[in-house]
């Protein structure tokens, strides 16, 4: 019973294959024209890590104001100083990074390559991200020492709202190239 159900799936299997090697293909695909595409990148807004570097920032002064009135209640101001470092802790590898890949020698050697070389411009990401992220875990593990009596919520808190800053700026990309 067994062998005879799994033959009659492996045969629905084949037969479906069979259709969808018969199923015509469509050419819906037309390349653009060197022309063509020059108009299409001119059409689509241009995004910058600094950008994306102004809004963390702007995130974290929010973050960190909005913070005060809650430490003053509560009479714990190291929450205002925690929201700060861990707003800091986001934004710091994101400016060095976005240093790395605009400004860096690095990056003024790379900005001439054709866009076919790829492999040293992908290497170079992967370098400052990897900086990056050794930058964010040593600002998190020197957080104790460097703030007495840290609040390890209110450092949650300003990390997370700073680094929710990319769904912010992705949404206000998307929304620019939507547009007419």
């Amino acid at each position: 019973m067994l062998h005879r159900t799994q033959e009659s799936a492996e045969e629905r299997e084949s037969a479906r294959r069979s259709q969808a090697d018969e199923a015509p293909e469509q050419e819906d695909f037309t390349p653009l024209t060197p022309e063509q595409a020059n108009e299409w990148r001119a059409r689509q807004p241009q995004a910058s890590v600094w950008a994306l570097v102004r809004w963390q920032l702007v995130m974290l002064l929010l973050a960190t104001a909005s913070s005060v009135p809650f430490a003053l209640v509560w009479g714990e101001l190291v929450w205002v100083v925690s929201v700060f470092y861990g707003g800091l802790c986001a934004l710091l590898p994101s400016a060095v990074m976005a240093y790395g890949l605009t400004g860096s020698r690095w990056a003024r050697r790379h900005a001439a390559q054709p866009a076919g070389a790829v492999r040293g411009v992908l290497g170079g990401v992967f370098f400052w991200e990897g900086v990056k992220i050794l930058l964010a875990i040593a600002l998190l593990a020197l957080a104790p020492t460097l703030i007495p009596g840290l609040s390890w919520v209110g450092l949650l808190v300003g990390l997370v709202l700073v680094l929710k800053v990319y769904w912010l700026a992705f949404w206000k990309q998307s929304t620019l190239s939507a547009a007419p």
